[in-house]
């Protein structure tokens, strides 16, 4: 993967083809961004960049030897590159993850009890699904590869088989690295990389990449060159959409709207953009408020029967209807460009609920969010929710969130 095809981050790599440029390359880095920034597609890209042969200047190009005809002017220095050039025998390699001094480790899974796996175990569905979900985040990886509800892992037989591969010599381009995906499921067996990432082999690049700092082994994280992956902005998303989805601009800046700087969610939203979600809050919003617990347990019964990602985006919609509702009142109905649809429902959500009701009822959805992705009970978690916007709506009391 180039730096051109990952989404945005202008700052980012102008800074990463820096240090490679001004030989400041620090021997282990940590690229750090929350899920949908970009991280892992901007590792595959650095690595990519650090192998090609035309940014290092190898091969006969960069070095053509002794003239057999006697000394000729000396060649002019070429250019410094700012992307892989990608036509080079390493960006192909690289390209399509066979590249043999690119070594990947990621979260895996037994694939029968006794089993001590192996992140090469899982090098063919690693590359496919790198090609089909590059802002993929674990679950879908772990879904991708039949994990079900299993917990996956960086074992202690994965570091050592990492200790392994990189006190090889390289193969081709004079460097070694190694690509860690998710470092926050190393459990205290990650203490075995430490020596290793302290004193590597000569021309080892470590590249770990990670969504939660605080989850990662203290050990290793302090010896670690923090490289920060800012979320998307909404712009970037936008124009990702509708130069990758062929969307329209007001349909593709809607959907980069809603997903607060996340192109995963931009692209889960994008499969769903057919469902009504104005209806779903309508209905739910008549049941809390006007038609009763009969309406409440069918609404819920209702929407615990959709899939868990379908949920999660039903709850970051109505989030988004109430944040338009709070920028609505403050900065007045004519400030903000929406759809009719979307305007309209807003303003009712501003006659019907005051700002401290509608800040308690995001963090309620929030908190429903959080507990969806682990797998709570929907029909449990719905009706406690509705009982929830009940008291914060219809008594005009906002609940303390412990």
């Amino acid at each position: 993967m180039s730096f051109k095809k990952v989404i945005g981050q202008a700052d980012t790599k102008q800074h990463l083809v820096e240090m490679v440029q001004q030989n400041k390359l620090a021997h282990a880095l940590l690229f750090l961004g929350k899920e949908g920034s970009g991280a892992l597609p901007m590792a595959l890209a650095f690595a990519q960049y650090v192998v090609c042969e035309k940014v290092n200047r190898r091969g006969a190009a960069a070095d053509p030897g002794p003239s057999l005809f006697g000394d000729a002017e000396p060649a002019p220095e070429p250019a410094l590159l700012n992307d892989a050039c990608g036509e080079c025998a390493a960006c192909q390699k690289a390209q399509q993850m066979m590249h043999p001094d690119i070594h990947y480790s990621y979260p895996v899974i037994p694939r029968k009890p006794g089993d001590k796996p192996l992140s090469t175990d899982y090098i063919s569905e690693w590359r496919e699904f790198m090609g089909q979900y590059p802002y993929g985040n674990i679950y879908d990886w772990l879904q991708f590869i039949g994990a079900e509800n299993k917990q996956g892992n960086i074992t202690a037989y994965e570091c050592n088989d990492i200790i392994r591969k990189l006190n090889l010599k390289s193969f081709e381009s004079g460097f070694k690295i190694l690509l860690l995906w998710m470092p926050e499921y190393l459990g205290n067996e990650g203490n075995k990389l430490l020596k290793l990432i302290e004193e590597p082999p000569a021309d080892t690049l470590f590249i770990l990449v990670a969504e939660n700092e605080a989850q990662i082994l203290a050990t290793i994280l302090s010896r670690t060159q923090l490289v920060k992956i800012p979320s998307l902005t909404t712009q970037e998303i936008a124009n990702a959409l509708g130069d990758r989805a062929n969307l329209q601009p007001d349909q593709a800046r809607q959907i980069a709207s809603i997903s607060e700087g996340n192109y995963r969610e931009a692209l889960q939203l994008l499969n769903h953009a057919g469902e009504d979600w104005i209806s779903l809050v309508r209905e739910w919003l008549n049941a809390i408020l006007k038609n009763g617990p009969i309406s409440q347990v069918k609404w819920v019964d209702d929407v615990s029967k959709l899939g868990r990602e379908k949920q999660k985006q039903f709850l970051r919609y109505f989030n988004h209807l109430l944040e338009m509702a709070i920028r609505l009142q403050a900065m007045g109905p004519d400030a903000l460009t929406l759809p009719e649809a979307e305007k309209d429902f807003a303003l009712r959500l501003n006659k019907l609920t005051s700002f401290a009701q509608q800040e308690a009822i995001i963090k309620e959805l929030d908190n429903a969010a959080y507990y969806i992705e682990r797998n709570a009970n929907a029909k449990m978690l719905f009706h406690a929710l509705t009982i929830k916007l009940y008291h914060i709506m219809a008594t005009r009391q906002t609940l303390t969130v412990l």
